[in-house]
């Protein structure tokens, strides 16, 4: 019995290893093509015309869309398997993202931007695919590891300026294949169909499926619990802020300190670089020392910088100094991200695609609400600063709530351990 048993063991750890390695490489994909408005918005806010808030909502659209579904898209991937969930997410993002490049007016970009948006809803899904391969002492890695895949944000940050300018505007073959920001679109959408083929032939089979069987009513049970919603408001700021900030920098750096695409892309890049790859670092030590104080740590070193952030204008601060300090906030949000997802299957283990769902849909629309926040914000006071003022008030709140949590849990604990003590004499 004891070879079967190993043999087993060894099959499952195999399988295991292949929907990590392909889930995450789907994921980076994904992220890439969600978020590539970062980038490509600055020359087609360009071409365009478009203001400050029809920039804002440009960049935001597909934020929202890549929110609003995280919970069915969780609920469904745990019924169905997260296989068929990552396949699906594929090929749907692959038809609107298409037609982004040939579209030619407002109105076309922001439906396009709707619809390829659908590639953010890959995070819940992948996070019910890992969960249900791997065993809870092994989550933290896991989950870190598959969300790095948040480096896919950096992607158009590095290739897409060079692509702009290496690909000719009249396009290739003849106009065949468009140029400029348009070849950008295009080559994701052909990266999308190599990738669903992928996930199709390589992926384990039959697929794990938690939640087949069960209940809608008994999925959703968890979400009426405060808890879920305050793990919520904490990845607003690990997790909304970041994507906010990954749409909002490239612009920032070339309106306020007047620097060229390619570099403030590059910059941005470096800021999403820790955000993205210190979330297995995270995972780590959350399985070690326990989300609770990795997060705490996170959300005073965030708070501090965001507050300085906030109070100096450019001027002030210099393009040095902003650069440290927005790197601070990427290693908490890296970091951080893995510690609040440890949250997740440490407290609802077999509720990952439900939870999970909803918190990543309150951090997406964070990443949705966010990039509004500062467009406005910024046309009303005129300081580009002010969009810290909003992510320096949503940490500061994640701490005082995380501070009131423990708080009460210490106090229920006290209260427990003195009961104990007099039913014991």
């Amino acid at each position: 019995m004891q070879p079967t048993n190993l043999s087993d063991s060894s099959r499952d750890e195999g399988s295991a290893a292949r929907v990590l390695t392909l889930s995450t490489g789907a994921f980076t994909l994904l992220f890439a093509v969600w978020l590539m408005l970062g980038v490509l918005g600055v020359p087609i806010k360009a071409e365009f015309g478009l203001s400050k808030i029809q920039f804002s909502w440009l960049t935001a659209i597909a934020i929202l869309s890549g929110s609003l579904w995280r919970l069915p898209f969780g609920l469904w991937a745990d019924r169905v398997g997260g296989r068929v969930a990552m396949i699906s997410i594929t090929l749907l993002t692959a038809v609107p993202c298409f037609l982004m490049s040939y579209a030619h007016s407002y109105t076309a970009l922001m439906v396009y931007a709707l619809l390829f948006g659908i590639a953010g809803n890959s995070f819940s899904s992948g996070v019910a695919w890992n969960s249900a391969w791997f065993s809870q002492q092994r989550q933290g890695v896991a989950l870190g590891t598959f969300g790095a895949g948040n480096v896919g944000a950096s992607v158009t940050k590095l290739i897409g300026p060079m692509l702009i300018a290496l690909v000719p505007a009249a396009g290739l073959f003849g106009g065949l294949v468009p140029g400029g920001w348009r070849f950008v679109p295009q080559l994701y959408t052909v990266l999308l169909l190599i990738m669903a083929v992928a996930l199709w032939t390589l992926s384990p089979t039959p697929d794990r499926r938690p939640g087949a069987g069960r209940t809608l009513s008994d999925m959703i049970k968890p979400l009426s619990e405060l808890r879920v919603w305050r793990f919520g408001l904490y990845y607003v700021v690990v997790f909304g802020a970041y994507v906010a900030l990954s749409v909002w920098l490239p612009n920032y750096y070339t309106s306020v300190f007047k620097l060229e695409l390619g570099k403030a892309a590059m910059l941005t890049a470096l800021f999403i670089f820790p955000a993205s790859l210190l979330r297995p670092v995270g995972g780590w030590l959350s399985d070690r020392y326990g989300a609770r104080l990795v997060t705490y740590v996170v959300f005073v070193l965030m708070t501090g910088a965001a507050l300085l952030l906030s109070a100096l204008s450019a001027e002030q601060i210099g393009l040095y100094g902003f650069f440290t300090l927005i790197e601070v906030l990427g290693i908490g949000m890296g970091i951080g991200k893995a510690s609040v997802y440890k949250y997740v299957p440490s407290y609802y283990p077999r509720d990952v695609g439900s939870v999970g769902g909803l918190v990543g849909t309150l951090g997406g629309l964070g990443g949705f609400l966010l990039p509004l926040g500062f467009g406005y914000m910024e046309a009303l006071t005129g300081r580009p600063e002010s969009c810290f003022w909003l992510i320096g008030f949503v940490t500061l709140a994640s701490l005082l709530a995380l501070f009131v949590a423990v708080g009460r849990l210490k106090g229920r604990q006290h209260l427990e351990t003195n009961n104990l003590s007099i039913a014991s004499r």
